[in-house]
């Protein structure tokens, strides 16, 4: 049977992606049939490509019958409130990314899912791509010794997009800046692999145009006893090919084409998106785990895992504490940058930024 949800708020793309493949794949069991967004005409063309039935307010669509769940896409600034509104109707949760504006939303969001004890999760596309998920079982498996170094490059080239500058996503008071808004895509992605670090150290700048907050950003996470963890991430970013980069003691790992401006490009035929030498093997290891032909179709591969979820089938991609976490490396960042100096992730002052 198909669990109907609901859409709160379509302003992120990738939303339209899950209820477009939701509708594509009934047998995925997930009917996206109502929808909510505070832009009319936002709302109006989301019904006409999905088949949503309007709803004029949060409440009536959360009163919906037969409701099972919802999907939260509004800009980041709403999401504290939607959580609230969707927990306390007693529906399943899917909310996009990020979790928060600041860590005093984000006490909010897991508050209101630990008082209602629904289910919630986080959409983060990066835990459930394959080659990722391989990747990490490299590493528990042990097959680079112990790791020193792990380093993940993410970008965009949204200074090539039409009216860019006027986007929610670079607009403060909706969404904070570029570097809260997608960086945080590869923050969770070293969260995932390697848990909370010890501290931070950052730099981020607008190098793009002045409009866009904070484009361009490099930090390096520390962990005690290693490894060290680089995100480097530019959104005035053309072209590129590596994406992933981990160092061990006993072998090296490579992950090309995982972000839009290295599989939006061409590459070579044939060519490899995941390898791995280890000096046993004193050769590399190709996986035969293929990379999508787009970015997009790494995004429309969260739509199943998604259903499985809103169906029971499977746990939290990222639970609401875990995106609180990752927000506070993200934050922290962010005072790092601010003050000039190395900030450890127990800083009280993170919760004020």
């Amino acid at each position: 049977m198909s669990v109907r949800v609901g859409v709160l708020g379509l302003a992120h793309g990738h939303v339209g992606v899950y209820c477009r493949e939701w509708r594509a794949h009934p047998e995925y069991g997930v009917t996206a049939s109502a929808g909510w967004d505070h832009d009319a005409g936002r709302l109006a063309g989301a019904v006409e490509a999905y088949g949503l039935q309007p709803y004029a307010s949060v409440t009536d669509l959360l009163a919906s019958p037969g409701l099972g769940g919802v999907v939260i896409g509004a800009e980041t600034c709403h999401h504290a409130a939607l959580v609230e509104q969707a927990a306390a109707a007693g529906l399943a949760i899917v909310l996009q990314k990020p979790l928060a504006l600041t860590m005093g939303e984000a006490d909010r969001i897991v508050a209101a899912v630990a008082r209602a004890g629904v289910p919630f999760t986080l959409a983060w596309q990066m835990r459930v791509d394959p080659q990722n998920l391989r990747t990490k079982e490299l590493l528990a498996e042990g097959t680079l010794g112990r790791v020193c170094m792990v380093r993940r490059r993410h970008g965009l080239n949204m200074h090539m997009w039409p009216n860019y500058t006027a986007l929610w996503h670079v607009q403060p008071e909706l969404n904070r800046d570029m570097w809260a808004d997608d960086a945080a895509h590869a923050i969770d992605y070293v969260y995932w692999l390697l848990g909370l670090p010890a501290s931070v150290t950052a730099e981020i700048m607008s190098l793009g145009d002045p409009r866009v907050p904070m484009d361009n950003g490099i930090a390096i996470y520390r962990y005690p006893g290693g490894p060290l963890a680089e995100v480097c991430c530019s959104f005035t970013c053309t072209a590129a090919e590596n994406t992933v980069e981990i160092i061990g003691e006993q072998g090296s790992l490579v992950l090309n084409y995982g972000d839009v401006p290295s599989a939006n490009v061409p590459r070579p035929a044939g060519a490899a998106g995941l390898k791995w030498y280890t000096t046993a093997a004193g050769d590399w290891t190709l996986s035969d785990i293929p990379s999508p032909a787009s970015h997009g179709e790494r995004i429309a591969g969260l739509a199943l895992p998604l259903a499985e979820f809103l169906q029971g089938r499977r746990p939290a991609i990222a639970t609401a504490e875990e995106g609180r976490a990752v927000l506070r490396m993200t934050l922290a960042c962010h005072l790092s940058t601010r003050e000039g100096r190395r900030v450890s992730l127990d800083d009280p002052a993170i919760d004020a930024v």
